[in-house]
């Protein structure tokens, strides 16, 4: 740094319900404020909400604790990711999540969780280690029942994060801005010292990796006369330096690092986690409001991808296989289409190594992501192979978008329902998991799609209507009259008697077929064979066959063909184990 004093930069994501203070706490914390703070967005100052990722910050000394794991930092610098609440701007949040090292839940301490706090919640344990709760709008509350009231909201509050990653969380109350938005400046914001104090205690040394391709969120890009274009944002992934080429990807555009800022002081690099501006020439930056510049080439740009997936907990609803749900990967949020699938569970045990998928292995097709509260649709006990009622270790899916975007490997993925009302009191996030393998090219349906063994069990039951020999029998009521039963010769069947046999032909016009048994028929079979065949020639026309002997009537001898089609076999194989 041009002061010689070395700074660390510590994330805190400032979220919480619209309407809960979050950019009035924001601003009672900062005495530095970066070019994307505080709502630029004209749209954001008339309706008073943040439509943006805003950043500012505000330094303070080094905490002992942070001293003693590394002595060569002078100062820590908080810089406050302000984000959106709104219902519609929940994208955002999880595009800026990614960068944070420490949540700041704000709640309006008299309203307490409402539903889009427990959405940053819910994003905030998905992607963040740390959390603390923060109790604003004290001011709002009577002066003679304000403790009481606080400590209710409290309990409250430990209460609804018991069973998160977040329990025990530090929970501390302020007022960020008393009066309201309307009341002067002059009005002191009550309990800022005790929060930051809070904060500092909270810090620890995040891990930031220079390793690896450069990648930068960028929240705002201006032009400065007579030096260029300036883009600030943080840096995801990486570092970089003066000189450096960086790619707008969405552009296809590559440009050349002329100087870099960090909080208006110039550097020559800087690394993951930092807050940066990078200036380049000769580009407009309205082509760039926000997104992502890159090292040239290191991201891909998809039309399917296939993610590790886990159901969250407070989406109420099953999550089905072809069911539509707006994807957010990266930056981008694109509609797209999921198929579940699992390993056949006597396979799980080894487990897979979470950050590369294995085209070798075969999967089990699902029709929705398998949870203690899945209800199995009946197709589905089909695809349950026998005995396998446990849940699977690990689940995935296979991502369908509508159009194509442009990410990063092992980025995060969100599913989420966004078209719900938002005023249902309900989650809308529905799934999360990691991106393992994208498919670059368009037709990933007849290049990809066939190396993924992912297949569904068919059962099929007929019966047997007669015996011709001791290694024959004629069976009906498998096929459809229609059915080419040659597609089916030699595939292998099972007697409810236990023979085995083989589809040898078909037999007549009926869709009848013949079985060859391997082993020939017991005699047990033969004679119920024989028993139940004497007995409808015995039923007279129009009457029924009365039960001879008080013996029950003969239940029919059920033939069973199991075979595994695989689902995206452009032969449409039936194969048998």
């Amino acid at each position: 740094m041009a002061s010689g004093e070395k700074i660390l930069n510590f994330n805190v994501g400032v979220l919480g319900h619209i309407d809960s203070g979050k950019t009035s706490l924001a601003k009672a914390l900062s005495t530095t404020a970066s070019t994307a703070a505080f709502d630029k967005n004209p749209q954001s100052k008339e309706r008073g909400i943040t439509l943006d990722l805003g950043f500012s910050s505000f330094s303070v000394d080094l905490p002992e604790h942070v001293k003693a794991l590394q002595g060569d930092f002078d100062k820590l610098q908080f810089t406050l990711v302000d984000c959106p609440g709104h219902a519609s701007l929940i994208r955002t949040i999880i595009g800026g999540a990614q960068i944070i090292d420490l949540m700041m839940l704000v709640i309006d301490v008299t309203k307490g969780m409402q539903t889009q706090s427990a959405e940053c919640l819910v994003i905030g344990e998905i992607t963040c280690p740390k959390m603390v709760v923060v109790l604003n709008k004290t001011d709002l509350l009577p002066e003679g029942k304000r403790q009481a009231a606080i400590e209710k909201m409290t309990k409250k509050m430990q209460k609804t994060l018991e069973n998160t990653r977040f329990h025990g969380v530090p929970i501390i109350s302020v007022a960020a801005k008393p009066g309201g938005p309307d009341a002067p400046e002059s009005e002191t914001a009550q309990g800022i010292g005790e929060l930051i104090e809070l904060l500092k205690s909270q810090t620890y040394l995040p891990k930031r990796d220079p390793s690896g391709p450069f990648l930068m969120a960028v929240d705002h890009c201006f032009s400065i006369r007579g030096q260029g274009t300036v883009m600030t944002g943080t840096i995801l992934s990486g570092s970089v330096s003066i000189n450096d080429s960086v790619e707008i990807p969405a552009l296809k555009v590559t440009k050349k690092i002329k100087s870099m800022q960090m909080f208006h002081k110039p550097v020559i690099s800087a690394m993951q986690g930092d807050r940066v501006g990078i200036c380049v020439t000769q580009f407009d930056p309205k082509q760039l409001e926000r997104g992502l510049v890159c090292s040239p080439d290191s991201l891909c740009t998809i039309h399917a991808a296939i993610i590790s997936v886990k159901k969250i907990s407070y989406f109420k609803h099953p999550l089905q296989t072809k069911a539509k749900f707006h994807i957010t990967v990266g930056h981008e949020t694109v509609m797209g289409k999921v198929t579940f699938f699992s390993k056949p569970v006597r396979e799980t045990e080894k487990g897979q190594t979470s950050n590369r998928f294995d085209f070798e292995k075969e999967y089990l097709y699902q029709d929705e992501y398998l949870s203690k509260d899945t209800r199995l649709a009946e197709e589905d006990k089909e695809n349950q192979e026998v005995g396998e009622r446990l849940l699977p270790k690990e689940q995935w899916a296979l991502l369908e978008f509508e159009k194509p975007v442009t990410c990063p490997r092992l980025c995060l993925v969100i599913g989420s329902k966004l078209d719900t009302d938002i005023h249902a009191n309900m989650c809308r996030l529905a799934f999360h998991g990691v991106l393992l393998e994208g498919f670059e090219d368009k037709n990933y349906t007849e290049v990809y799609l066939p190396k993924l063994k992912l297949y569904k069990i068919k059962n099929r039951e007929g019966q047997v209507e007669r015996v011709m020999d001791d290694y024959t029998v004629i069976g009906r009521s498998l096929f459809k009259k229609e059915t080419n039963i040659q597609l089916f010769v030699g595939l292998k069947v099972k007697l409810s008697t236990g023979e085995d046999g083989v589809i040898e032909s078909g037999f007549g016009q009926s869709g009848k077929f013949k079985i060859r048994i391997l082993n020939g028929l017991s005699s047990e079979t033969k004679s119920l064979l024989s028993t139940a065949s004497k007995k409808k020639s015995k039923g007279g026309k129009g009457e029924t066959a009365k039960e001879d002997d008080g013996k029950a009537d003969i239940q029919p001898i059920v033939v069973t063909l199991s075979f595994k089609r695989y689902v995206f076999d452009p032969q449409k194989r039936m194969i048998q184990s």
